[in-house]
């Protein structure tokens, strides 16, 4: 009998899941003719991302962001919206594409991508290559000329279920997200007034790479340069009471001191880039390296460290930052020492309820979809991206919506799982569906 009763429970368990199913399915004919539109146009996407990542659009090649952002641009237009490539001269780069649509319902959407890569005219990784049938290697192909190009899908999906003219969307993808340009309130204006306007901010970056995470908070990024002075003088004569310890003792005991004070502060990095010490130094142009002379016998006169600090808060930021500017003052004998943080630099996301409701909201779309549940990226996986200036104007926020699976990022192993691009683009059409028929 008991055998009897957990079966007819198994059955009756199951029966509910079916019509569940059953429910979904035949009470969301808006939803299906999303579904069916993205695998409809999913091929014709594929074939966008191979043309654009055999772009070579590294930021500092304006012909070829230009080229990718013509490209995408001819693709948005199709579908009705109103796009301009941007001048980037005042910042020193290749502007951006801005792509607008005004609808009539709902919340008003911004949707963030980069026309950029990593990948110069001069890097090794040019094309890409298919790993297999699924894996694609590529400049930029995960960051994120694939996520560009899940938005024109999930774009194209909501016109074809007669549902995009309802809505309120900007799209901007940057030209100068790998490289910002300066001065930076200038290089984000766009986007940020775009932030303004918007109550919610969908990022098209790939995350952590797993497309069973999404960001809802990232690290912020800001560069630090030490310059530190000691008194040259024969090597016989360190540790005197006229000469002292030199610059390069100097410049070691304050990077210890970092290590020892900051590195177990949760989610806080600050990473020495390059060093350089001795006699006298010549410095790069660009500030991406230089030379120093020095000989064994002579105390170092000179040292350079420049490196970044990355914070999952603006309160994290400051306090590190104080933390840091401390250590550097408190000099050994007949050493001086300056610690300057750039500028500029990307904000963190923080962490919100809105955010975090967002992604609740992301998750219920995936699991009616039948992808599974999604979870919250570690921000200490997320590095900083344009989404975070976003941070204090939008009401909600997420990230690492675009094409993932791959793995090796800014490198020439960078890939992507090409399954996950229609995956991505159903979610972000049916979750922007429901957010503005108030669904949830």
């Amino acid at each position: 009998m008991n055998a009897l009763a957990s079966t007819f429970k198994n059955m009756a368990c199951l029966s509910v899941l079916c019509f569940s199913l059953f429910s979904f399915t035949q009470n969301n004919s808006k939803e299906r003719k999303i579904v069916k539109a993205v695998d409809r146009y999913a091929e014709n996407a594929i074939e966008l991302i191979k043309k654009s990542v055999n772009m070579n659009s590294g930021t500092m090649n304006f012909d070829g962001v230009k080229e990718v952002g013509s490209l995408f641009k001819g693709e948005l237009d199709k579908l009705g919206f109103k796009t301009e490539l941007t001048n980037g001269d005042a910042y020193g780069r290749a502007g951006h594409l801005i792509a607008t649509r005004k609808g009539k319902k709902g919340p008003e959407f911004l949707m963030i991508g980069h026309l950029d890569t990593v990948f110069e005219l001069e890097s090794p990784l040019q094309e890409y290559t298919m790993e297999n049938d699924s894996i694609m290697k590529g400049p930029g192909v995960a960051d994120m000329k694939g996520g560009d190009v899940i938005i024109i899908l999930a774009m194209q999906a909501l016109k074809e279920a007669g549902l995009l003219d309802e809505m309120s969307i900007e799209i901007v993808m940057t030209g100068d997200e790998e490289k910002s340009g300066s001065p930076l309130e200038l290089s984000k204006k766009d986007l940020i007034d775009a932030a303004k306007r918007a109550d919610i901010a969908l990022g098209f970056e790939n995350g952590d790479n797993n497309p069973k995470t999404i960001v809802v908070a990232r690290r912020g990024s800001t560069d630090w340069e030490l310059k530190v002075k000691g008194n040259p003088a024969h090597s016989s004569q360190i540790f005197t009471e006229d000469i002292g310890t030199g610059a390069i003792y100097e410049t070691s005991r304050i990077l210890n001191e970092f290590y020892v004070q900051l590195a177990k502060e949760k989610d806080l990095t600050f990473n020495p880039g390059f060093i350089i010490g001795g006699t006298s130094l010549n410095e790069n142009a660009n500030g991406t390296g230089g030379t120093a002379f020095g000989k064994t016998n002579v105390v170092a006169q000179q040292a350079l460290v420049r490196g970044d600090l990355r914070a999952v808060s603006l309160e994290q930021l400051t306090k590190a930052k104080a933390t840091m500017q401390n250590i550097v003052s408190q000099n050994y004998p007949k050493t001086e020492a300056e610690l300057v943080f750039s500028s500029g630099g990307y904000p963190p996301l923080s962490l919100t309820e809105g955010n975090t409701k967002l992604l609740g909201y992301f998750n219920t779309v995936s699991e009616d979809l039948g992808f599974g549940s999604v979870t919250a990226v570690n921000p200490r996986n997320a590095g900083a991206a344009d989404i975070s200036f976003t941070s204090g104007y939008v009401d909600m926020a997420i990230d690492g919506l675009g094409l993932t699976g791959g793995g090796g990022d800014h490198t020439i192993y960078e890939s992507g799982n090409l399954n996950t691009v229609a995956t991505q683009a159903k979610i972000t059409a049916v979750l922007m569906y429901r957010l503005v028929h108030s669904k949830f």
